[in-house]
């Protein structure tokens, strides 16, 4: 979701004990922290009341128009008790009124407080229900809803003049239109929306429009996703619209995928946006080759207009505000992540939000140019780094404009997908860890520690040092480094100091440095630093004339202290790592470059991914090895000094 301009806010609210009669399960002031709930709405108590049936499906019937947010109809809860359970407990708006409530087409007693809707069933485990609940009334605003919100809104485009009602449930306002679990791990199997408007209206809702019947002066739009869906995906939008479509071919897709769009019906508005529309394809098809084929391909994509500052992406039908490639590529990125695989806590948003916005960059990257991908990623960092502290990792999961931090969730979030994709240092090996990923969690939900424990086992690497630096630390790292040309290569200390070094005192990974080398073309050298002093001494670079960049390709959020020339620098006034040594280039070709920190004799070993070592030999210094015999894939170079210690580097065979 982009959230550019889009302020909301809730209030949190303490748990009053509620009687036995009543069957809203509560606790006293809780002792648990927020994570422990999954809606601001209910208790820990009243979610795990909640974890008794699982929603199967939803069938919204509803009564709607452009010029107001009041509504009506009926919507209709399947679901299957996971356990006995006496009442299904919902959230729903109490300033609805109800109509009737039934069970299985029978008239249920129920009650409400607050936020609550507790529906009496008496079932056993396993038992098939159906709750069908007929309301009517207007949603809440941010003006009238003391929790805040706007699940459902209405208001003229300033631009285009046309009145628009949408729906816009994430995080916690879609118990705000229609009764419903807020639970992100109980994904309804299918939804069915069917919106009634008057005749000259169009509403555009998930999945496929299956039919439009015709009423009298009204018109019923009738669609069906029949794909697993989170409740905040669910929507409607409904205006006097003009429908566009265009076709993609993404890869791995049975044949054209339609993108659909429902955007307002003025002369003016396709002659000024079709191309940016029409980009959409092209950006589908790209999407497609990096995380694997659209998700919904038997169905579409597509876009509803409505007047807001950025876009929400509601599963295959995004609603958004205007057609911008940033914006457009973002929402479109959301149908694989957070759609197709949603966060499984709102703590771990990063995997909906950090995702769509590296998916910016590598839109730009490969279909604009690389310097527009690279400035912004370079605004990026920059934006982070305007504060000094702040984790990506949203510890107040029910706290709005936490879970919407633009600098942390979104920004920070999608720069150290960079910095996770040069710590792998193999594309292919990267993007084949995303579309597995994608593939294992399918149609579910995954946390940041899940997607860890995926790539940790995909890669055969450890990500802690990663996740607890990048994703729950804080701050960032500023390099100074300091260098002195030797005869035969270059001697550099890098200095690390830490923005937040009560939290995060260290930066593990390494860092690039680019070298320029008189008559020869630049060098761009990994350095993997060893503390936050870091000494090397490359010895087989030849003709380095100056260091002239720190990270010149934008993969670690950092600042720079200085590279200054140091003629006096002499690296025997420390005490060296003797375990410091660096492998290039990395990935490789036919050679490998290693070069060690110290003189000293190392027995050098090259393991294969079954453990078989392929090369051993005695070094002192370093070594040129030849790999051109070895086949494609991952290696591990091992060092082990006379002591017996040891160490290893990963590198990748071309």
């Amino acid at each position: 979701m982009s959230k550019l301009g889009l302020l909301s806010f809730v209030l949190f609210f303490s748990c009053q004990l509620f009687s036995q009669n009543n069957n809203f399960p509560c606790s006293s002031k809780s002792k648990h922290t927020n994570q422990t709930k999954i809606s601001p709405y209910t208790t820990s108590a009243q979610a795990t009341q909640q974890k008794k049936y699982d929603v199967y499906f939803y069938r919204l019937s509803l009564n709607m128009t452009n010029t107001v947010t009041t509504l009506s109809g009926v919507v209709e809860i399947h679901a299957k008790a996971t356990q006995v359970i006496d009442s299904a407990l919902l959230e729903f708006f109490n300033g609805f009124t109800i109509n009737s409530v039934k069970v299985n087409g029978v008239t249920a007693n129920y009650s409400r407080y607050n936020q609550l809707l507790s529906v009496y069933l008496n079932l056993p485990q396993g038992s098939d229900f159906i709750i069908s609940i007929d309301y009517q009334g207007t949603p809440p605003t941010a003006a009238t809803n003391p929790l805040g919100g706007a699940g459902m809104s209405c208001q003229a485009s300033p631009s285009w003049g046309n009145n628009v009602t949408w729906s816009l449930s994430e995080p916690f306002s879609a118990f705000e239109w229609f009764p419903c679990k807020q639970d992100l791990k109980d994904k309804a199997d299918s939804v069915q929306v069917s919106v009634t408007v008057p005749d000259g209206l169009m509403a555009g809702s998930n999945g496929v429009l299956d039919s439009v019947t015709v009423n009298g002066g009204f018109k019923t739009f009738h669609w069906m996703h029949r794909h697993p869906i989170a409740y905040y995906l669910i929507s409607v939008a409904v205006s006097n619209y003009y429908e566009y479509t265009v076709y993609a071919n993404p890869a791995g897709s049975t044949g054209p995928v339609p993108i659909q769009n429902f955007i307002y019906n003025n002369t003016t508005y396709l002659d000024n946006y079709q191309d940016d529309i029409d980009e959409t394809v092209d950006f589908i098809e790209l999407f497609a080759d990096l995380y694997g084929p659209y998700p919904f391909q038997d169905e579409k994509y597509g876009h509803c207009l409505a007047p807001i500052s950025g876009g929400m992406e509601h599963q295959t039908m995004t609603t958004q505000g205007y057609f911008e490639k940033t914006l457009t590529a973002h929402e479109l990125a959301h149908q694989w992540w957070g759609d197709y695989v949603t966060c499984g806590s709102w703590a771990d948003i990063w995997l909906n939000e950090g995702f769509a916005s590296y998916s910016e960059y590598l839109m730009l990257y490969n279909l604009y140019t690389v310097n527009s991908a690279q400035q912004k990623m370079a605004n990026s960092h920059n934006n982070v780094m305007s504060v000094v502290g702040g984790s990506t990792w949203v510890a107040d999961s029910l706290n709005e404009n936490a879970i919407f931090d633009s600098r942390l969730v979104y920004e920070k979030g999608g720069a150290i997908i960079h910095t996770f994709r040069y710590l792998i240092n193999d594309d292919v090996l990267f993007f084949d860890l995303l579309k597995n990923y994608l593939s294992t969690y399918a149609n579910s939900t995954a946390t940041g520690l899940e997607f860890k424990a995926f790539a940790e086992s995909y890669t055969g690497m450890d990500f802690s040092d990663f996740f607890n630096q990048w994703y729950f630390g804080e701050g960032y790292p500023t390099y100074t480094v300091r260098y002195k040309p030797t005869s035969s290569g270059v001697l550099i200390k890098i200095n690390q100091t830490t923005s937040m070094p009560s939290i995060t005192p260290f930066f593990s990974n390494p860092i690039d440095l680019k070298i320029k080398r008189t008559g020869l073309s630049d060098t761009i050298v990994r350095i993997n630093n060893t503390g936050n002093e870091t000494w090397i001494d490359l010895t087989t670079i030849p003709n380095v004339e100056s260091i002239t960049s720190i990270d010149p390709l934008n993969y670690i959020i950092n600042k720079s202290g200085g590279i200054i020339l140091d003629n006096n620098l002499s690296i025997q006034s420390v005490e060296k790592n003797e375990f410091d040594f660096i492998i290039y280039p990395n990935p490789t070709g036919n050679q490998l470059t290693i070069q060690c920190a110290t003189n000293e004799t190392y027995t050098l070993r090259l393991i294969d991914q079954k453990g078989r070592a392929i090369i051993s030999q005695k070094i002192e210094s370093g070594a040129v090895i030849d790999l051109s015999q070895l086949a494609a894939g991952q290696y591990l170079v091992e060092l082990t000094n006379e002591n017996h210690q040891f160490t290893t580097r990963k590198v990748i065979k071309r």
